[in-house]
């Protein structure tokens, strides 16, 4: 039985490239709470840094938050020898395991685990369950990772290609409001070419369809998108769109509060158009009526 020890919280550092976001959300104040009440049940999983002047977290990181939220100086860990390649494997699948992912948590994730497994040899033999004979089937990495996680191995590719976005529009899926396939179609577009739509995004209210995806990726590959051609794809109309009004944010900028998010500036509008609407309303109902 592996030794729990009592660490100090100021000992501790988070994952290099730790995948899974740590939010200062509900959840995360309800553990603080559980463990004002009732301690860490669960030791975090770490190991000694390479310079020694600490200890890297494996498994645990919101643990680690909630008891520093909670006025904890020292947490229970067990403390592991772990090459780089176990420690991304046992970091990834103990975060898994959670119930809501993010998009851009999945990608990084399997990312990070599919290389470390690479590095541990190309085919990985994995014991099948037979009750007269125990059979040995040779498995590639990628096939290993789809059947632990529960994914096809082409959905894991699909995740992976995610790492490509730039943050802006990876934001984007994780908040979904761009779908993962147009998503995966776009990551085929250069850094430059995805800053250039975030722009054409954010001015037009509006983000591509499949369709316009696969536009959009064509055009790159062909070496044709620009600017122009970016505005044209999305300006398309798409299947059952709904009738929009566009207004340029610059023509009205000037008359919203510096701090004004959009969606203040869309919340003011539609209530002063409500507004003039009710008074519109009331005079018609004032004026004489003809006999």
């Amino acid at each position: 039985m592996e030794e729990i020890k009592m660490i100090s919280i100021q000992k501790l550092y988070p994952f290099r490239n730790h995948p899974f976001k740590v939010e200062s959300d509900m959840e995360m104040f309800n553990l603080m709470q559980s463990i004002e009440k009732e301690g860490v049940i669960v030791p975090l999983l770490v190991r000694e840094q390479v310079n020694g002047t600490g200890y890297e977290i494996v498994s645990g990181h919101r643990r680690a938050k909630a008891s520093d939220w909670a006025g904890l100086t020292e947490v229970p860990v067990v403390i592991r020898n772990l090459t780089d390649d176990q420690a991304v494997i046992a970091m990834v699948d103990s975060n898994l395991q959670r119930e809501h992912l993010l998009p851009s948590e999945k990608a990084f994730a399997y990312q990070m685990k599919l290389k470390a497994m690479k590095h541990q040899g190309k085919r990985i033999e994995m014991v099948t369950s037979d009750q007269l004979e125990p059979k040995f089937e040779k498995m590639r990495s990628n096939e290993l990772l789809a059947k632990q996680v529960g994914e096809s191995a082409a959905q894991i590719k699909r995740y992976i290609r995610l790492t490509k976005l730039i943050p802006k529009i990876l934001d984007m899926v994780d908040e979904g409001r761009i779908a993962l396939t147009p998503a995966v179609e776009l990551s085929y577009l250069s850094e430059e070419e995805q800053y250039e739509l975030y722009a054409a995004m954010d001015l037009e209210q509006c983000t591509p369809s499949l369709s316009q995806a696969l536009q959009l990726k064509v055009s790159s590959q062909n070496g044709v998108l620009d600017m122009d051609k970016i505005y044209d794809i999305l300006e398309q109309e798409k299947p059952n769109q709904k009738e929009m009004i566009k207004l340029k944010a610059e023509t009205l900028n000037h008359y919203f509060p510096d701090d004004y998010t959009p969606k203040q500036k869309v919340d003011l509008i539609e209530q002063l158009v409500k507004q003039w609407h009710e008074e519109r309303v009331c005079k018609e109902e004032d004026r004489p009526k003809r006999r």
